[in-house]
């Protein structure tokens, strides 16, 4: 296991995302561990998936292989999630994977009253994105991310990394790309 964790949402061989995320990765300079979300063939939601979930929660049997994707967010030190901006969120596919990461004893517990608290190692997330227009507000897909890290995994520390407007006729893309690239800091 890296301490480092790359989720990886774009879809693009030619993504605007992922060329934003491999300079902060290489910012980063850490080898790290990628999971590419277009390969990951993720469950069938169902009631029977749900009760065989529920039953391995019950029994503490979390070393299930249904639970892998879970172990290894939960062990990251750092991890970083390139999503470009779709439709006031980011792709589906992330969304499944938060949904599959998030398991009662390993990424997060509840307290006697209810309350989620974190049970990932990692300190910090950084949430790389772009998008062709100016109306990516913050709250949807990178505050979705973000309440989820501050509000059930305890990871206090959620920076966005973003370039907006890049379809935009007449819009420098290189410019914006490299201004976004400027304003990373590890």
């Amino acid at each position: 296991m890296k301490d480092l964790l790359f989720i990886n949402a774009c879809v693009r061989k030619d993504s605007r995302t992922k060329m934003l995320a491999d300079k902060l990765l290489a910012k980063l300079g850490a080898d790290y561990e990628e999971v590419c979300l277009e390969n990951v063939e993720f469950p069938n939601v169902n009631e029977d998936y749900l009760a065989k979930r529920s039953s391995l929660i019950d029994d503490n049997a979390l070393d299930d292989p249904m639970f892998n994707l879970a172990h290894q967010f939960a062990e990251a030190g750092t991890i970083v999630i390139a999503a470009p901006y779709w439709d006031l969120s980011f792709p589906a596919s992330l969304k499944q994977y938060l949904e599959i990461i998030n398991v009662v004893g390993i990424t997060f517990k509840y307290s006697k009253e209810g309350v989620p608290t974190g049970l990932c190692n990692a300190k910090k997330i950084y949430y790389v994105t772009t998008a062709g227009g100016n109306y990516v507000p913050d709250d949807f897909g990178y505050g979705y991310v973000k309440a989820l890290a501050n509000g059930y995994y305890g990871i206090n520390e959620v920076k966005l990394i973003k370039a907006n407007g890049l379809d935009i006729y007449g819009a420098d893309v290189n410019e914006i790309l490299s201004n976004a690239e400027k304003d990373i800091n590890i």
